[in-house]
This record gives C-alpha cells, structure tokens and sequence, in this order.
C-alpha cells in the first residue's frame, strides 16, 4: 500500500502546493483557477480563487478553509471555511463544523442553518479534494463523501475507474486515474500519480453546460506523498 498523506504529516515543517486551471464551458475558454494549499503538519488552510464569465454573467469566487487530520476517522475533515461569489449565484457564505465533521452551522448572507450527517462527514470542495486523494493513495475503489452546499447536504458516491494515459501540456504523457462521481452533480475527476497524484483535470457532466477545468501548472515544496 502507498504511503499516504497522513503517515507524512507527523512533522511540523511547513509546505505548499499551488495549481493553475483554465476553465471550459461547452468547449469554450471561460475563465481560470488558482488554489493554494498551505501545510503544517497534519493541518492545512487551502485558498481557492476562480473568475469565469457563466452564462455572460462575469463571476468570481473566493474561498478559504482549514482542514485538519482526525486521528479518530483518520481522515481529513473540514474545521471551517469561508465563501464569497460574486455574479452568477452571489452569496457570502460561512460554514463550521463539529462532532467529526457530522454537523455544521452554516451563514449564507447572515440567514443562519444546520445540517446534520449520520454517518459521513460533512467537507468544504477542497477538503472534498483533498480527501478523495487520500481514499485514491491507499487504493480504495469505491468510496461515499459529503458535500456542505450553500442550501443543503449533498451526498456523493465515487467509483474509481481504469487508469490511461494522456497528453497534457506541459508535462506531456501523464498516468490518469478517474474518479467517477455520481449524485446531485455527475463529475468525471482525473488524478496523476506523477504529480503526486493532484488534481489534473475535472469534467462537469451538466445537462445544458458541460465545464472543463484543467491543469496548467503546479509547483510544490512538499514531499512527493503527504504534506
């Protein structure tokens, strides 16, 4: 079994990864992506910032959460995060999290709820990320995470499929393995065991828009498997 992010995260020294999307509607150049994530031991703050033009509505989103290991579930799980949209769906958007990530408490633009999950807990996007790479370096081929949406829960069930090969400017030939994720959103997700298995690309099976996001650069300064 690979060494994964967790038995390289015992350490204090501080690391970093970012990565550069662009971002695709129906084919067409629509924006990009930047998100960065900051590790310090088995704790992490990830800032993400996207600007795409949706339906030509111009919209830009900001977010910023912290996640950290749980010795408990050994997993990673969402402690808070912050959201802000701009345009396109606007919301300003806190979240917290408790009792292992089952329950929030969730602001959108100062209208107050919760939500409560029996068994699976509840993640931030980036977290979401994150763990689905862990789940992906320990070899599991079938998992179940949850969503913290703006208005609601949503449960996700991921199958993981055969890897491929392709070309990918500028890294050339990559090992892809894809996620596939079904629920209230389908999304087909691609990893690369040679970039230390990050995030290379996402396609959105959308009904009216179908979305691309994919990688451009990365830079790292953590160790090859964990943070």
């Amino acid at each position: 079994m690979p060494v994964t992010q967790n038995a390289q995260a015992q350490t204090s020294v501080q690391c970093s990864r970012h990565a550069e999307y662009d971002i695709y509607l129906s084919g067409i150049h629509t924006g990009s992506m930047s998100r960065t994530e900051t590790w310090q031991g088995k704790t992490a703050v990830v800032n993400s910032i996207s600007k795409a033009s949706i339906l030509g509505i111009g919209t830009q989103y900001q977010q910023r959460a912290e996640l950290a290991w749980s010795n408990e579930l050994n997993q990673w799980l969402t402690q808070k995060f912050h959201q802000k949209v701009s345009g396109f769906r606007a919301r300003d958007m806190h979240a917290s999290f408790s009792a292992n990530g089952l329950e929030s408490e969730v602001d959108v633009d100062g209208e107050l709820d919760s939500y409560r999950s029996e068994d699976t807990p509840l993640r931030d996007v980036d977290t979401l990320a994150i763990q689905m790479r862990e789940f992906l370096m320990q070899g599991r081929q079938q998992f179940r995470l949850i969503r913290q949406a703006s208005d609601a829960i949503e449960p996700y069930q991921y199958y993981v499929q055969d890897a491929r090969s392709k070309e990918i400017a500028p890294w050339g030939k990559l090992t892809l393995i894809p996620v596939e994720q079904t629920g209230a959103e389908e999304v087909t997700y691609y990893f690369a065991p040679e970039l230390d298995y990050q995030l290379v690309q996402a396609r959105y099976h959308g009904i009216i828009l179908r979305g691309l996001i994919e990688l451009n650069q990365y830079t790292s300064s953590c160790d090859e498997n964990g943070s």
